[in-house]
């Protein structure tokens, strides 16, 4: 079959965009270098054109202006590839945009999936009792602590009444408590009014002899008046 119908020919794979890009580069890259080379050669026709008259001068503009035109023509064939390769690039960027956003549905349906899986295990009602059963609790805890400070020896017949009439008094003593430290020192150690003292007496007896040789015998002992 194959003498008859001949084997199939294996095709070459499609190019990419990487490859389309690659080969815009390499062309734009060639017709960067041409330019360059041009520009070179029109340098030295200007300055050849400054020296030369006549004919020389003429044949040397005709020169000038026909590398010119081929600058001209390479700019206009890098502007295309410049086109292009943007193209691609845009086109590039596209393809990858599109992969993402696929990629990201995927991850999106997978997690979907997951989360239903995983939202079947959970009980509403399970939930439920464990709030009731946590609120319960609290509110033995607080029962237990009222229990434990509660205070002991206090009737609870205590007229509250009665509490304030002697917190009142308790006040008004604090009250004179206060005004009696403006002067706490004991009336003993005060300083007696000049006023309450006695008189001084006038009729004192007259003093002894100041002669010391009369006073004493001859022991050196005060003698008795005669």
């Amino acid at each position: 079959m194959k003498r008859i119908f001949g084997a199939k020919k294996n095709l070459p794979p499609p190019p990419t965009l990487g490859d389309a890009s690659a080969k815009l580069e390499t062309r734009t890259a060639g017709l960067d270098e041409k330019i360059k080379k041009l520009e070179v050669e029109l340098a030295g026709y200007k300055e050849k054109l400054k020296k030369a008259k006549g004919p020389a001068a003429k044949t040397l503009k005709q020169r000038a202006m026909a590398v010119l035109k081929r600058k001209k023509m390479y700019e206009a064939q890098r502007d295309q590839l410049a086109g292009q390769a943007f193209n691609v690039e845009q086109t590039s960027f596209a393809i990858d945009s599109v992969k993402d956003t696929l990629t990201t549905v995927d991850a999106m349906k997978a997690a979907s999936k997951t989360l239903k899986t995983e939202f079947k295990k959970v009980d509403i009602d399970q939930i439920e009792d464990v709030q009731d059963d946590l609120a319960d609790m609290m509110e033995d805890m607080n029962e237990v602590q009222d229990a434990l400070g509660r205070s002991y020896g206090i009737g609870d017949d205590v007229d509250e009444a009665d509490l304030d009439a002697e917190l009142a008094c308790l006040d008004d003593e604090l009250g004179m408590d206060e005004l009696g430290l403006e002067d706490s020192t004991p009336a003993y150690l005060q300083p007696a009014d000049p006023g309450a003292l006695p008189e001084q007496p006038t009729n004192l007896p007259p003093a002894p002899d100041a002669n010391p040789a009369a006073a004493v015998d001859e022991f050196g002992l005060p003698v008795a008046a005669a």
